[in-house]
């Protein structure tokens, strides 16, 4: 997640907040961080020759014994990492190994597949994956196959009463399932979708992704709050709990893209409306540092105090969009964890420090917050908090054929598992080098990353 944009469409937004983007990112402050920048390129280059011999065209390699893993549907891999590592390749201007990744891509994938595929993996994975491919690398073939993926999934909006998507689809026979969802589901696409609608002059990508996201807003509590879950076919809430975790995240990031992407102000009155609710009544502090409980959406009571590490993007998001200082507050917090960690766990009782959950599957979102508010801020310290990050990140996770994620952050030494998701081929790869390399394949100006760090918006080609 990453939105900063030029001119016009960035007023009121983090370009606003003051912070030399453009000098940062091109020619940096103090610290020569180019050589941090190749050791992300050779660690990853590595990585992908691991792929490439032991497992192209599966949607996962299993980075300790060398083997093949589906994700979306067993027995039905759509090469998913390769596709997501695309977009990453070309910012590192790795072209042969592009022309690889592009070669499989055109020449196999295939998505007549008669299986239900869930809607918002497929979106910001599959659909953005190949855009962000072809924004790279102008090969029209790539937007067909987004064209083409994106259409399977319409179903899920058209065949729904209310316009919230069920969660699956049959991407061969267009059979729609599971309207028990959440606002994460239904309200991540006007990104991806809406690139489509710009590309193809096509507007019902655009308008049913945003339709799904009125639907959501216009539900909200008196608080101002959204609970979570919801229902596609009654449209009726399924819990009280609010949250910027799991699964609420990525709705919070899309109304804002819809803004920063295509100047919709509609959308930019629905994120601040629901931003000030989540900040008057989420908001706590806690040893110097902001954190955001889960609280009972109609009356504010909290709920939970425990964190997912994927809320650790909503510092970044709250620091590009103007509330810089409430997202350096927060990140300071997670930053606290990393320093205690390592690695942060997948979940964190800010209250003591403890790790409930103490796997880590590669996460990147402090990466990606860290990215976002060196942005908006030009301060340094948030290039050594991900340097940091990317440090423990190989000192942990590396093994003989890729990176692993964790199953205890805290054994001596991490406990691997033998997977590695697609994400982390277009995610914090991607942060790492956007933050360390100043590469001139990318417009920082006009740089735009979805909720998968996939590059709508901001690739330089010759």
């Amino acid at each position: 997640m990453l939105r900063l944009l030029g001119g016009a469409a960035v007023a009121g937004g983090a370009l606003a907040a003051g912070a030399p983007v453009a000098s940062a990112a091109a020619e940096g402050d103090g610290r020569n961080w180019k050589p941090v920048a190749e050791d992300v390129r050779r660690e990853f280059l590595w990585a992908w020759r691991q792929y490439v011999e032991h497992a192209l065209g599966a949607d996962h390699i299993k980075p300790i014994s060398g083997g093949r893993e589906d994700f979306f549907v067993p027995g039905h891999s759509v090469g998913l990492s390769a596709v997501e590592a695309v977009d990453t390749l070309w910012l590192m201007e790795a072209d042969e190994e592009v022309g690889q990744a592009v070669d499989w891509i055109t020449g196999n994938l295939d998505f007549d597949i008669d299986a239900p595929f869930q809607v918002f993996e497929t979106n910001i994975r599959m659909v953005g994956g190949l855009a962000a491919a072809y924004h790279c690398t102008g090969d029209r073939r790539l937007l067909e196959l987004a064209v083409d993926v994106a259409d399977r999934l319409m179903p899920a909006f058209t065949e729904s009463p209310t316009g919230l998507p069920y969660r699956y689809v049959n991407l061969a026979t267009g059979a729609v399932s599971r309207p028990d969802t959440n606002i994460v589901e239904v309200g991540t696409y006007v990104a991806e979708f809406g690139v489509l609608s710009e590309w193809t002059g096509d507007r019902r990508y655009f308008d049913v992704a945003k339709e799904a996201m009125r639907v959501v807003h216009d539900k909200r509590t008196p608080l101002g709050l959204l609970p979570h879950d919801i229902d596609a076919e009654t449209g009726r809430w399924r819990n009280r709990i609010a949250t910027v975790g799991p699964p609420g995240d990525s709705y919070y990031e899309y109304l804002w893209d819809g803004y920063a992407l295509f100047g919709d102000e509609e959308m930019r009155q629905w994120y601040d409306t629901l931003t000030d609710a989540i900040l008057a009544h989420q908001a706590e502090e806690h040893d110097g540092h902001l954190w955001f409980p889960q609280v009972d959406a109609h009356t504010g009571a909290v709920a939970d105090r425990g964190q997912s590490v994927l809320a650790s993007f909503y510092a970044g998001l709250l620091g590009e969009s103007g509330r810089v200082e409430q997202g350096r507050a927060y990140h300071d917090g997670w930053n606290a964890a990393q320093d205690r960690f390592g690695v942060l766990p997948s979940t964190l009782d800010y209250r003591t420090m403890s790790a409930p959950d103490p796997s880590n599957a590669l996460r990147p979102e402090f990466a990606d917050s860290a990215l976002a508010l060196w942005l908006a801020t030009g301060d340094e310290i948030f290039r050594e908090r991900a340097h940091t990050h990317f440090r423990n990140m190989v000192a942990s996770s590396k093994t003989r054929h890729g990176f692993a994620s964790l199953t205890d952050v805290t054994a001596k030494p991490p406990a691997q598992e033998d997977t590695c998701p697609g994400y982390w081929w277009s995610e914090q790869m991607k942060y790492y080098w956007l933050l360390f390399s100043g590469t001139p394949r990318a417009d920082y100006r006009e740089l735009y990353l979805s909720t998968e760090a996939n590059l709508l918006r901001g690739a330089r080609r010759s």
